[in-house]
């Protein structure tokens, strides 16, 4: 009988890779929850490995700071939310009042109340400023991006990508004012005058 060889170095690292990976989108979806609900100072990186079942340790060796947890944390749902709008709302002057729905759930969502605590804090923060203002400036980029898209606009004719920020700005309004109330009523109003007049700029 001939030596026993060990198995291939990929087919033993790959439960393995994907277990890390597990930990990792636990640790992050975790992070978000707890920014939004506690805040910076109430959200320490043994109640998110707590919150996620793992380890301060494991916690650390995905994320050597808190800084890097939490920037990453956001940048990660912002990315899942936006591939979520992508996926849900078709795109056309057909399906404006769904992308306007969209856009404004996007920033009414546990998300933007996260964002909201990391901008907070990084005002005070000065290792965390940077990151955070470096992140928000790809974000915005990417849900212009994904408005236009949506809204089937023609950036070319003069103020319409003013219009398309507007609604982008108007739904950061609505998702400041979510966080002390949820005036569900108001806000379908506003969905539908932004809407209508969506579509008498864009035609």
């Amino acid at each position: 009988m001939g030596p026993v060889r060990a198995a291939p170095k990929t087919a033993r690292t790959a439960p393995q890779q994907d277990r890390s990976r597990a930990t990792r989108r636990r640790l992050l979806e975790a992070a978000v929850a707890c920014l939004a609900e506690y805040g910076w100072a109430g959200s320490t990186v043994a109640v998110v490995a707590e919150r996620a079942g793992v380890s301060r340790g494991a916690a650390q060796h995905h994320f050597p700071t808190r800084e890097d947890l939490f920037t990453a944390a956001v940048e990660y749902v912002a990315e899942e939310r936006s591939s979520a709008l992508r996926a849900l709302v078709p795109a056309g002057p057909a399906h404006r009042r769904a992308a306007v729905e969209g856009i404004v759930a996007l920033y009414t969502g546990p998300l933007f109340r996260a964002a909201l605590h990391l901008w907070v804090a990084a005002s005070d923060e000065d290792q965390l400023r940077p990151r955070v203002t470096e992140l928000e400036a790809r974000v915005g980029r990417e849900s212009h991006r994904i408005a236009v898209e949506l809204l089937g606009a023609d950036e070319s004719v003069p103020g319409v990508r003013e219009t398309v920020q507007g609604l982008l700005d108007m739904a950061r309004g609505l998702g400041l004012a979510t966080l002390l109330t949820d005036d569900a009523r108001r806000r379908e109003r506003v969905v539908a005058e932004w809407a209508r007049i969506l579509d008498g700029v864009l035609g």
